[in-house]
């Protein structure tokens, strides 16, 4: 039983209140009068208007479904679908040609292009990791990923292999020659790094002396002139250090005594309240809120051991550097910081309304992450000690699952509420827009033009966007099989029209443009040779999920400058939303047993994997193995659509009640079989009727088309609070 404080009208969790009390607003300039009574008030006023947004999307998914009923195969024409979507509502007007005039914006968002990581913020040393991964080890991230073959004698092994690490420096130098050519020869051929007459020169092991072609990408170094220990340069606005450390096995045997070579890399993390997390009360959301709260105050660590030995991970300090005039600057070392809320549809416990309901998560998330951010932003956090995430006094919310232009309204209302709860200049706090369902793809423009003077980010999210596409269009037809789901046009289109509509709003130079994530962790070869599409799709930032990965993917950003390619793809013919809105319908719904089969157990496998960690052990993100034993990245969002594509194939009796139960007790197996060597697994198989998280599972697929949207939200917190009650 949660123990609760009455304040202001609210019944608030005792250890919510006492952490807000203690902890938050002291250093604040936000008496506990103030918030408390403004929290009620804003939570009075905006929450009907929130629960009249969710009523819309059911009114409009009644009308597209009963429409769907009467038009169904050759009783369906798409000139008169779309008229129909007009009528309804759900594709809004055209609102002209406009420019966002967003302002106070972070250079790692505005000017700068680069990888970004997305992180359980429950999770304090996942938190860590990512927001430490402004910089990474090129090296490392070689050495230690399938990047380098491990053919002739260059095996991953317990100790140094040289043969191994002789493909690590090669491919460095091969990055030098393409990031900062000499003049002469080449880097392979470097023998010393010095710096004369304000020149950096450098000695090949002719002889020969050689320099930069472009001298102005030298921008600073430690060290001496003569001896510099690191040297630092810029390249296409992303810097690199050349490091030299003497005391380095690897700077031993290089001939020009280069011990590694450090990227700047993961310019942006989203720290997730939302898809990678598993947050269902008041103790799960004061972990998230706390880690925050430390993240902001420069002060979060975490303790854990590492090969036998107790490690303390804490936030990077600012490294210094001496530019060639001899002044000294500083460059940051963390990675500019995102928090992302939860969208309209949750509530939570945490806080009763004078009502006696739950308030909506995602009005509570907005206050509570706000105020926590003005430990960053505050006059009194200006010491040169204080680890500031936002250079420019700005607090940054990822904004997840709104449809449609009148949801980005709101959240744009809720976000000027907060300002003045907080006493903040209108549009301090920035908005990030995720595009990932429907009715906001198709009005994205629309969409935008509602948060025109706060938004600095619209990125795509492939999963949830096909999840919602199969949902909304349920009772239209069987869909395709996944894959092939994956090689219709709307996604094209759709991943197309991200980058017009932000090139068309004047993004360029002022917000990020962003992609979605890759996610095979293991697979980092694979990456390295397809990701770069994100880039020459015109993005300036996309999804990884290690910092690993961040440092490879950051490789990308140096072949591709992406801010003179958007120039350029603005002249393109913008997507058509027609083809967005072009249903992925099996062309020939016919296939034999054995590949509903397959398609079966792939998807129950899926859902299995992750829903019975989310349910037993509260893991909202994880690398979970597929049906081939490959660890995927799966969060919510891949639950989504695996579970409506069951749904939609059950609706339209592809497959029956029945093989849908024989796939899931099949793949339970499996499951469990692929969680052996973990002591705190509870096995699915032992006992079908009464484990929670298979009969979650089965749910989600079994009510699927009756779930808002198709979300599991609603079932998976649900169950879990079931679970954490035993």
């Amino acid at each position: 039983m949660t123990t609760r404080i009455s304040i202001a009208n609210m019944q608030v969790a005792q250890n919510l209140y006492n952490f807000i009390e203690s902890s938050v607003l002291p250093g604040t300039e936000i008496t506990s009068e103030k918030f408390w009574r403004g929290f009620s008030d804003l939570v009075n006023d905006l929450s009907p208007k929130n629960k009249a947004l969710l009523a819309t999307r059911e009114t409009l998914q009644q009308q597209i479904s009963q429409y769907h009923q009467k038009h169904q195969g050759a009783a369906f024409n798409f000139s008169a679908y779309k008229s129909f979507l007009k009528e309804i509502g759900y594709l809004a007007a055209d609102v002209g040609d406009f420019s966002i005039s967003t302002t106070q914006v972070d250079a790692e968002l505005a000017t700068m292009a680069g990888p970004q990581l997305v992180v359980p913020v429950m999770n304090a040393r996942f938190a860590l990791n990512a927001v430490n991964a402004r910089w990474g080890s090129l090296y490392d991230a070689l050495y230690g990923s399938d990047v380098i073959t491990e053919e002739n004698g260059a095996e991953k092994s317990k100790h140094y292999n040289p043969a191994r690490g002789a493909k690590v420096v090669a491919f460095a130098r091969d990055f030098l020659d393409q990031t900062i050519p000499l003049t002469s020869g080449s880097h392979c051929d470097a023998e010393k790094y010095q710096i004369s007459a304000g020149t950096l020169t450098i000695t090949l092991n002719s002889g020969e002396l050689s320099y930069l072609q472009n001298p102005e990408l030298l921008t600073g170094l430690n060290g001496t002139s003569d001896s510099p220990t690191e040297l630092l340069f810029k390249h296409h606005g992303l810097l690199f250090a050349v490091e030299f450390d003497a005391n380095s096995p690897i700077a031993k045997t290089d001939p020009a005594g280069i011990s590694d070579i450090n990227i700047e890399s993961a310019l942006t993390t989203i720290m997730d309240c939302e898809d990678s997390v598993a947050a269902v009360d008041a103790d799960d959301k004061l972990i998230a809120y706390q880690n925050w709260l430390g993240l902001n105050q420069g002060t979060l660590s975490e303790t854990f051991e590492k090969a036998g030995n107790k490690v303390t991970r804490k936030m990077q300090q600012d490294k210094q550097y001496q530019a060639l005039n001899g002044e000294e600057f500083s460059v940051k070392s963390r990675s500019l910081m995102f928090v992302r809320n939860v969208g309209h549809l949750m509530t939570n416990n945490a806080i009763i309304d004078q009502t006696g309901n739950e308030i909506p998560e995602g009005i509570m998330d907005a206050v509570i992450t706000s105020l926590i951010a003005l430990h960053d932003i505050s006059p009194q956090q200006s010491s040169t000690a204080h680890l500031q995430n936002s250079q420019a006094g700005s607090i940054y919310i990822v904004k997840p699952k709104m449809h449609g232009p009148e949801e980005v309204g709101f959240a744009n209302k809720l976000f000027e509420r907060v300002e003045d709860l907080l006493s903040l200049p209108r549009n301090t706090i920035k908005m990030g827009i995720m595009d990932e369902e429907r009715r906001t793809s198709i009005n994205l423009k629309a969409c935008v033009h509602a948060a025109k003077e706060r938004v600095v980010f619209i990125n795509t999210g492939f999963l949830d966007r096909t999840g919602d596409e199969i949902h909304t269009s349920m009772l239209a037809g069987p869909m395709a099989r996944k894959a092939d789901i994956k090689l219709t046009k709307w996604i094209s289109a759709y991943e197309d029209n991200n980058v017009d509509v932000g090139l068309a709003c004047g993004f360029s130079g002022k917000a990020q443009i962003g992609k979605g994530m890759w996610p095979v962790p293991d697979q980092m070869a694979n990456m390295l040779a397809t990701k770069i599409n994100h880039v020459e799709a015109g993005a300036n930032t996309a999804w990884v999920p290690s910092p690993t990965a961040a440092t490879l993917h950051a490789l990308h950003y140096h072949k591709v400058d992406v801010f003179n390619l958007q120039q350029q793809l603005k002249k393109r013919t913008p997507a058509n939303v027609d083809d967005i809105l072009t249903i992925p319908l099996a062309d020939n719904p016919h296939w034999t047993e054995q590949e509903i089969s397959d398609e079966l157990d792939n998807n129950a496998q899926g859902i299995l994997g992750y829903v019975v960690r989310w349910i037993d052990q509260g893991v909202g993100c994880s690398k979970v193995p597929d049906i081939n034993d490959i660890g995927l990245m799966e969060d919510r969002a891949t639950l989504r659509i695996s579970s409506q594509h069951m749904a939609n194939w059950l609706l339209h009796k592809i497959c029956s009640a029945e093989q849908v139960l024989a796939s899931m007790k099949k793949m339970a197996k499996v499951v469990d079989q692929q969680n052996q060597s973990d002591a705190s697994y509870q096995a699915m198989a032992t006992n079908f009727d009464e484990n929670i998280a298979f009969q979650t599972a089965l749910a989600l697929v079994f009510k699927g088309h009756e779930q808002p949207n198709g979300y599991t939200e609603p079932l998976l917190h649900k169950n879990r609070i079931v679970f954490k009650a035993k």
